[in-house]
């Protein structure tokens, strides 16, 4: 009788405890509202593939995301979004990319690279970059057609490059670059040594470089706006600060520090 007793005591002892321990069926890991259950880690470095366009805007998120988070440091690697595809899909290591077009996101979705929906952040159209007083006189995107001009572009796989050629095509215009660049950085450099007169670049980067260059709008811009999506790379190493990252980029934050620029807000 009284080993049944003891028993019966363990058994109710057991009960509470596992109560106790619990919130319904499940035993919780939450530490309050809005936490996750694997919650990023408090040191590490989170690296992100970005498309050269956002080299100014992300490297200063970079360091917002930093003071944010001690102990976590931010790498990037900046280059055209096809080259950056390239190296997801030939197994570079990443926690975040993001990309100046829809089109080389969808590769990388496709290719397996991208973990979950990717979601458009910002917009950007294109400008041209002239050298400073504008001496050749550039004022339109015809202009670039002309006679005695060194003009410089994207390549047609870089997102620049298909927006140029989207231009082209709208306009009946034909240009004759004397280099097709890898990224807009490279456009936008050769504008700035005077290896080029203009150069077909974002409104972003003008902007940026504005004091090193004069930037000239054009209106037929309006017709090849490139959206840019973001999202967590598969099988990052850093996936919960990715996550973070990303929606970072996505808050008020991210935001405020792309128009400042010139990017467009996601619709």
């Amino acid at each position: 009788m009284k080993k049944l007793a003891l028993v019966a005591a363990g058994t109710t002892a057991v009960a509470l405890l596992a109560g106790a321990c619990s919130s319904g069926d499940e035993p919780s890991s939450s530490a309050g509202p809005g936490s996750s259950a694997a919650p990023a880690p408090s040191s590490g470095t989170l690296t992100v593939f970005a498309a050269a366009s956002l080299t100014e805007s992300f490297t200063a998120l970079g360091k917002q995301f930093e003071a944010a988070h001690p102990g976590v440091k931010v790498s990037f690697d900046f280059e055209g979004s096809s080259s950056l595809v390239q190296k997801l899909d030939n197994g570079a290591k990443a926690d975040v990319f993001a990309s100046a077009d829809e089109k080389n996101m969808t590769k990388a979705v496709d290719g397996g690279v991208i973990d979950g929906q990717p979601t458009v952040f910002a917009t950007n159209k294109l400008a041209i970059a002239v050298a400073k007083g504008n001496p050749k006189g550039i004022k339109s995107f015809a202009d670039l057609a002309g006679d005695g001009l060194t003009v410089v572009v994207c390549a047609p796989q870089v997102p620049c490059g298909s927006a140029t050629e989207k231009v082209e095509k709208s306009t009946g215009t034909t240009l004759k670059p004397a280099s097709e660049e890898k990224d807009v950085k490279q456009v936008l450099t050769k504008v700035q040594s005077g290896d080029a007169d203009a150069g077909l670049v974002y409104v972003t980067d003008a902007t940026s470089a504005s004091g090193k260059v004069d930037k000239v709008d054009f209106p037929e811009s309006a017709g090849a706006v490139n959206n840019y999506p973001i999202a967590s790379v598969k099988d990052a190493p850093q996936a919960a600060l990715a996550k973070q990252f990303t929606d970072f980029v996505l808050g008020a934050q991210g935001k405020a520090e792309l128009t400042k620029v010139g990017f467009g807000t996601a619709r």
